[in-house]
């Protein structure tokens, strides 16, 4: 396993503490930015390892988040392991793809779904977290969307939280408050069962995903707090728009991988 520099612990933990707080904050798709900064500010230049690190770290950050959640009945376990079920299986195939894919490519490939995730935030508009689902419950879109997202989540190696919450309110009848705790379930699976694949080939980093999650567990208490004193939906288009920045530039330092 690759050592560390005491600098890159301490940028580890910076880095965990700014996902934290873009999670605390804006809630789905705050753990993209984990791999990019592992990449290019921590300078841990390692495309595979970074994702089997990152993967541990955004696991463990959702499963301790899901405790709130479920205290405050906002967590169907039944839908939620229904999801993950062949979300894990998707996941499994992933991972392998993920592994057998250039580490350049991948993190090319990876840079055009952070545009998308990017646009898709730039889009969403905001509704009332409470308000009743509009589509019915259906196993089968249950089973198929779980093994898609599954699929996505271990293939770039992320928590996959922003398609698994409009996942759920199209397949579970859940409203946007009940997907989002419901939805930890899987970010937790997911990154977990990515983590120990990763971890099966040497490409996971134990210190630095430890330095990750202590960063992250404050970063989401301040996020939270900030959450409630100003306009989510302006947030939520900042931080798109930094999304977006940031995958024009991994795009312009992984074109050598396709031309």
């Amino acid at each position: 396993m690759l050592e560390p520099t005491g600098i890159q612990i301490i940028l580890s933990i910076i880095s965990g503490l700014i996902v934290g707080f873009s999670l605390g904050l804006i809630g789905g798709g705050g753990s993209i930015l984990a791999i990019p900064l592992l990449l290019y500010f921590v300078g841990f230049n390692h495309p595979h390892m970074v994702i089997g690190t990152t993967a541990l770290a955004v696991s463990i950050n959702a499963f301790l988040n899901l405790i709130p959640h479920a205290r405050k009945k906002n967590v169907n376990f039944r839908k939620g392991i229904l999801f993950s079920i062949p979300g894990v299986a998707g996941v499994l195939i992933g991972a392998e793809l993920g592994l057998l894919t250039p580490g350049k490519k991948l993190l090319f490939l990876f840079a055009i779904l952070m545009i998308i995730i990017g646009i898709y935030m730039l889009k969403r508009k905001c509704v009332n977290a409470a308000a009743e689902p509009k589509h019915e419950e259906s196993i089968a879109k249950l089973l198929s969307i779980g093994f898609l997202v599954g699929f996505a989540s271990g293939y770039f190696g992320i928590g996959g939280g922003f398609l698994i919450v409009p996942g759920l309110i199209y397949s579970a009848a859940l409203n946007i408050l009940q997907a989002v705790g419901t939805s930890l379930i899987s970010v937790g699976l997911f990154g977990l069962v990515t983590a120990i694949r990763y971890a099966i080939s040497g490409d996971l980093n134990l210190i630095i995903s430890a330095s990750y999650i202590l960063g992250g567990i404050f970063g989401g208490w301040i996020g939270a707090y900030f959450a409630s004193k100003v306009s989510k939906r302006l947030l939520t288009k900042i931080f798109a728009i930094i999304i977006i920045i940031v995958a024009i530039y991994m795009l312009f330092m992984n074109l050598s991988a396709f031309f």
